[in-house]
């Protein structure tokens, strides 16, 4: 500039020139934030109570998480409202990336459900890691006479309204699996649906005969299945497992592409995070995902851990959210019932 101060250019006001510059200022901070990150403890909402199943991975995960990046990831519960209220919270919390939200298939359930809710989760959070996938199951307790899916669909249309189906609670995913695969197969009036308050008091009514089907993930159910005393006749993932080799997909047995379910794990943050910090979590947790100590403890329960992009684990939320309104639309099912 030759020793002379900058002039305005002629037509610039000096709001603009004002407006650029702080522009310009933010962009440099932001810049900034983002090598820098994370600089403080990362907050991670867990919308579910203590204790439950989807707490002891996220805890592993966020404690390698921290440990990569230098900064303590710290649990906070925040339950209730079918996991509303913790997802509203992160929702409407500051997008800077020290704000998690620990996501579960369940997730994309209650938006078939909820037509008022305050927010989108299609648009209002960002999908930073998918991290694992754990399969499903149907379980029939052990006297019951089928054998595989096909008997199984056999006897319900054979004995319409003798079939007590156990679900681990209205609205949830295996509910709206049990009502998919029957509504397949034109048998959904012929079974009745038995909702309890989670999957614990399901399984000693389907080991007592007073139920007599449960869909459900695997995982809780291995050690009753090796004890004898249930059966799993058919693996409602999309592929088999090997920790039931020898149990054979609903797909095999005759039902659609993509009837059933599969529950998951991962992480969310607020709509307008950064890309870049996106990115470097994701990233993160992709390396969470496939350590060895990671890794290690959660296949053993069959998890298939994932660590996705962010641009893939929005396509599974979107074609679920898609998925699951169909169905809630086609079965009927209300949260009222």
């Amino acid at each position: 500039m030759n020793g002379r101060l900058m002039q305005t250019p002629k037509g610039f006001s000096t709001t603009v020139v004002a407006a650029l510059a702080s522009a310009l200022y933010c962009g440099t901070v932001l810049a900034q934030g983002v090598a820098d990150f994370p600089s403080k403890p990362v907050s991670v909402i867990l919308p579910f109570p203590p204790g439950g199943p989807t707490e002891p991975e996220a805890r592993l995960e966020i404690k390698k998480a921290g440990d990569l990046l230098g900064q303590p990831f710290v649990l906070d519960f925040k339950p209730g409202a079918a996991t509303t209220i913790g997802t509203g919270y992160v929702v409407k919390s500051r997008p800077d990336g020290y704000t998690l939200l620990v996501t579960a298939a369940s997730l994309t359930v209650f938006p078939a459900f909820y037509e008022n809710l305050s927010f989108d989760i299609t648009k209002d959070l960002t999908y930073v890691s998918l991290m694992s996938k754990r399969p499903t199951a149907l379980l029939v307790t052990p006297s019951f006479p089928a054998k595989n899916f096909k008997e199984y669909i056999a006897y319900v249309r054979a004995n319409p309204g003798k079939l007590n189906l156990g679900t681990s609670g209205l609205g949830g995913v295996g509910h709206l699996a049990g009502a998919w695969m029957h509504s397949e197969t034109g048998t959904l009036n012929m079974v009745t649906f038995i909702h309890y308050k989670g999957t614990g008091p399901v399984f000693p009514e389907l080991i007592a005969g007073r139920i007599h089907a449960h869909p459900t993930s695997l995982a809780p159910a291995l050690p009753l299945i090796k004890a004898g005393k249930v059966r799993a006749i058919a693996i409602m993932s999309d592929e088999r497992t090997r920790l039931l080799p020898d149990v054979s997909t609903l797909q095999e047995q005759g039902l659609a592409p993509g009837v059933g379910y599969t529950t998951w794990q991962g992480f969310a943050a607020p709509s307008g995070t950064p890309a870049a910090i996106v990115n470097k979590l994701s990233e993160t947790f992709a390396r969470v995902a496939k350590s060895p100590d990671v890794a290690g403890q959660l296949e053993g329960d069959g998890s298939v851990m994932i660590g996705s992009t962010p641009e893939q684990f929005r396509q599974v939320i979107v074609n679920e959210v898609a998925a699951w309104r169909k169905v809630v639309k086609e079965t009927g099912i209300k949260l009222e019932e």
